[in-house]
């Protein structure tokens, strides 16, 4: 019976087989490009190439992923694709507060107040009720668009410089 047992460390074959190729590295890359046709050299050149970063010679770059950090918020009320109607920075692009949503189908929409009563898990502090309750179940109609909503409860809500 033999016991291999693991050593640390690489092995000698490895080691030697390393020092062999690395020995050799330049004979392996032109024998390479000879049967390749240069391809080899090419691929290593478009690989070296890739991994540098862009150069910024004559192209406009943006940073998505740097945020403007701004001590007051400008806010502005959004009505999103999925219906919800929120408050929203205009510097960083971040949700201020849930106001409600629109609700309905195509036949008959309805703005729905963000309250306990609508089913809604974090309701808007009463002051904000106090400042567009009575927009609460209003109906939306070609009269009253959601673009009506959000600049009446935009003219609501934010306040305006004097």
């Amino acid at each position: 019976m033999d016991i291999f047992s693991k050593r640390d460390g690489p092995r000698l074959e490895d080691v030697k087989a390393k020092r062999i190729l690395s020995e050799n590295a330049g004979t392996i890359r032109k024998l390479a490009d000879q049967i390749s046709g240069g391809g080899y050299s090419k691929m290593r050149a478009d690989e070296a190439r890739r991994k540098e970063p862009p150069k910024p010679d004559g192209l406009i770059i943006h940073d998505l992923k740097a945020r403007t950090r701004v001590d007051v918020p400008e806010p502005y009320v959004k009505v999103s694709l999925n219906n919800r109607v929120v408050l929203v920075d205009k510097a960083s692009g971040l949700q201020l507060q849930m106001l409600g949503e629109i609700r309905g189908n195509f036949m008959s929409k309805r703005f729905a107040l963000c309250t306990k009563e609508n089913g809604f898990f974090s309701p808007v502090d009463a002051e904000m009720i106090d400042l567009i309750g009575h927009l609460d179940n209003v109906e939306l109609s070609d009269a009253f668009t959601e673009a009506d909503l959000a600049s009446k409860l935009e003219a609501l809500i934010v306040p305006t410089e004097a």
